[in-house]
């Protein structure tokens, strides 16, 4: 493994002279220019941790707070770019069919086991599964993003197993907004706006939308070996299409999102987030299981409406009532055209799901000492999910009343839905006992119609040691609920033969498994946060966790038959099956320092340590954990020049990191992606036209390395996925 890259030398060595720590601090003046300092940022106020505004040192829990400032300098134009650049985060672009990107958040696989919230309201996946994180969750409306690391299902309930992503916006205080434009390389072209306003003394209203594309690079031209023109073959290895008949390679990408916010005072906020992600099903699969076609595409679109009612009752018992309702959706017209469909055009795929529910949370300042938040809820839920169809769904008619049969058989087909409901309650009591130490306590109960119910605590203790110098200990269990892609979830292929019997044969069919437990994490986390000095901070976070019932997809020793007029042979299923253990650190600096005259930077980093297990069965061998890299490295400098110049170059080097496939020369070893160093260069001119116009420079693969990210879950898929060359995009933005 090559440890250390000249280049990573040369780019470490730039960003740490930006911002040496014995450098002096910002003259007088300078430091005004800055968009915060550094103890100002750190005193930002978070929600995500508690429910309720408190400085980052107060929770237990180890938070990132990134500001709109931070994301401006540094390009996070998504979460996805924001994630990537995240401590503890691996992060594989373009790997997956259906989620595009692949991400592993502190060992935790996907996400599915990250709650992405926008105010505090739920705006992933509104049943637990796996959607596209990518450019669809754009970043122009947010105020802030915070970022909680571990278990937090005590206050959340499902799914916040890595931790929670929450999206802060803010209320309209005058009229204004802004809007922005992109072109790119490989035919990349974005657009965004926000504009917002006050209706009379009370009302205030935002909105806002975004809009992007990209031809994305030929990934053929630059990575030749791994898109070869091949034949495409079927399971009985018969050609489907020859190889002088292959289609060109074609991965493209498109997303969009759509905003809205209205305030009634300060009681009352109802809002509406829309984002959609459009990409090839053909991703990540090798040519000779998969066509490129640029019409096979997976289409998502969620949906998420709200409303908050906030009061108090008394001087110290304060109230807050929510109502959501979230919406799930692949288009229709969504299809696969691989080795699953016989390469034939029967691959179209249908789901979705909603989640309606209402939250009741109280606040209870029982003593200028003691808080106690509580809260119940109630949410139901409808689930749909199909085999691959003959022709798109037809959304007017039940998933029983297609009128369609399995293709190459007169078998009906059917799709399988679910409705199902969920009580909660939770109680958290926080306590500061001195001046420097405070402790929390909480408990929630989850019940579930479908599998009965869950208890998970969260504990914690903060001390400080001395000024600026935090020791946190947090401990927290969490579960995630099987979502309907794993208990519904079938497809597979008919040859169109039949047995002696005069039943079709079908192989390689996943098989529905509605007897699915939740899988169960525990988490203990230590973290040190440090600030010697107001320009300096270094946060050290060490955590352990332990999941178990893990789900994963199994050979069937004896195919379930589940389709009435048919014989299945080499069936899967999803099954509750051994455990995850994972342990780590993350160290995290970040300086802010004045440079020379008008000059001043700022610099943060991480280092990732991480190691982890897999027992997927009960053969006794613990298998490494898949899609992570042991050690990682991230570095950023921003060289700002007075409040209208910004200067950004980011690093990151990324170890050997485990694939999806086991290595079969080595009981217990994953094979491996290579380690690689990709720097990006972020160029940002501000204030121009009476302070109205900004311009920026983003080059991404600033050196147009050739590398991989880690992937090979099932042989039809590439081991490691070819990545982007260098590319450019140029923003041009207007202020009003």
């Amino acid at each position: 493994m090559q440890f250390f890259h000249p280049r990573l030398g040369a780019l470490a060595l730039l960003t740490a002279l930006g911002a040496w720590p014995g450098i002096p601090l910002a003259a007088e003046g300078v430091s005004a220019l800055l968009p915060l300092s550094l103890e100002e940022l750190i005193a930002t106020p978070v929600v995500t941790a508690s429910r309720r505004q408190e400085a980052r040192e107060q929770t237990p829990a180890h938070i990132v707070v990134i500001t709109r400032e931070q994301m401006r300098d540094r390009r996070y134009k998504n979460l996805a770019d924001l994630l990537e650049d995240l401590p503890g985060v691996d992060f594989q672009r373009g790997t997956r069919s259906s989620q595009f990107n692949n991400f592993t958040v502190q060992g935790n696989v996907s996400n599915n086991k990250l709650l992405i919230l926008l105010d505090g309201v739920r705006i992933d996946h509104p049943a637990g599964g796996k959607i596209p994180v990518a450019e669809n969750f754009s970043l122009y409306f947010a105020k802030q993003v915070e970022v909680l690391y571990g278990p937090a299902a005590a206050l959340y309930g499902a799914d916040a197993m890595a931790g929670v992503i929450n999206i802060i916006t803010e209320r309209a205080e005058s009229n204004g907004g802004k809007l922005s434009a992109g072109v790119g390389s490989f035919g990349s072209r974005e657009a965004d706006f926000l504009a917002s306003g006050k209706l009379g003394e009370s009302f205030s209203i935002t909105a806002g939308g975004h809009y992007q594309q990209s031809d994305r690079a030929k990934l053929d031209r630059y990575y030749p070996d791994d898109y070869p023109k091949v034949d495409a073959r079927r399971f009985d290895r018969s050609i489907a299409v020859p190889a002088g008949q292959r289609e060109d390679y074609v991965g493209g990408i498109s997303s969009q999102s759509q905003y809205v916010r209205l305030d009634a005072g300060e009681r009352f906020t109802t809002g509406f987030y829309r984002n959609r992600f459009k990409s090839l099903t053909s991703t990540g699969d090798t040519t000779a299981n998969a066509l490129y076609l640029d019409d096979a595409r997976w289409d998502t679109t969620i949906d998420t409406w709200y409303g908050k009612l906030r009061f108090d009752i008394t001087d110290t018992l304060s109230s807050e009532t929510v109502l959501d309702y979230s919406h799930y959706e692949i288009d229709p017209q969504s299809r696969y055209v691989n080795i699953f469909t016989d390469f034939a055009d029967h691959g179209y795929d249908y789901s979705k799901a909603r989640r309606q529910g209402i939250e009741q949370n109280f606040n209870w300042r029982a003593s200028d000492a003691h808080v106690v938040l509580a809260g119940l809820a109630y949410r139901d839920y409808y689930a749909l999910e199909t085999p691959d169809l003959p022709r798109p769904y037809d959304t007017s008619k039940g998933p029983r009343d297609q009128g369609v049969a399995y293709p190459n058989t007169t078998l009906p087909l059917k799709g399988y839905d679910t409705s199902y409901y969920s009580w909660s309650g939770y109680l958290q009591w926080q306590a500061q006992w001195t001046p420097t130490l405070s402790t929390m306590a909480g408990l929630r109960q989850d019940w579930y119609s479908t599998y009965g119910s869950t208890t998970n605590p969260r504990i914690g203790v903060v001390w400080q040691l001395a000024a600026g110098n935090y020791l946190k200990l947090l401990y927290g269990e969490a579960f995630r609920a099987p979502s309907p892609e794993e208990t519904l979830s079938a497809f597979g292929t008919f040859s169109g033969s039949t047995n002696s019997a005069g039943l079709y044969k079908g192989s390689n069919f996943r098989v529905p498994n509605a007897n699915l437990e939740p899988e169960k994490s525990k988490t203990l986390s230590l973290t040190w946060d440090w600030r010697p000095r107001k320009d300096f901070n270094l946060i050290t976070n060490l955590y352990r966790t332990t999941v178990t019932d893990i789900i994963v997809t199994r050979d069937e020793t004896v195919s379930t038959q589940y389709i009435p007029g048919a014989v299945l042979t080499k069936t899967t299923s999803k099954q509750n099956s051994g455990r995850d253990e994972y342990y780590g650190i993350d160290l995290i600096p970040q300086w802010r320092t004045h440079v020379a005259g008008a000059w001043s930077a700022d610099l943060w980093g991480s280092y990732s340590y991480i190691h982890g297990e897999t027992q997927e069965s009960m053969d006794g061998i613990n298998w490494d954990q898949t899609y992570i890299a042991t050690h990682k490295l991230k570095l950023g400098t921003t060289f700002r020049y007075q409040d209208w110049l910004t200067i950004t170059p980011r690093l990151q080097w990324i170890g050997e990191t485990t694939t999806g496939r086991k290595d079969p020369a080595h009981a217990g070893e994953r094979l491996k992606s290579d380690d690689y160093t990709t720097v990006s260069l972020h160029i940002g001119v501000h204030k121009l036209a009476g302070e109205r116009l900004s311009l920026y420079l983003d080059i991404y693969n600033l050196f147009n390395e050739r590398y991989y990210a880690a992937h090979g879950s099932a042989s039809t898929t590439l081991l490691q996925v070819p990545q982007s060359p260098r590319a450019a995009m140029g923003t041009l933005e207007y202020r009003f």
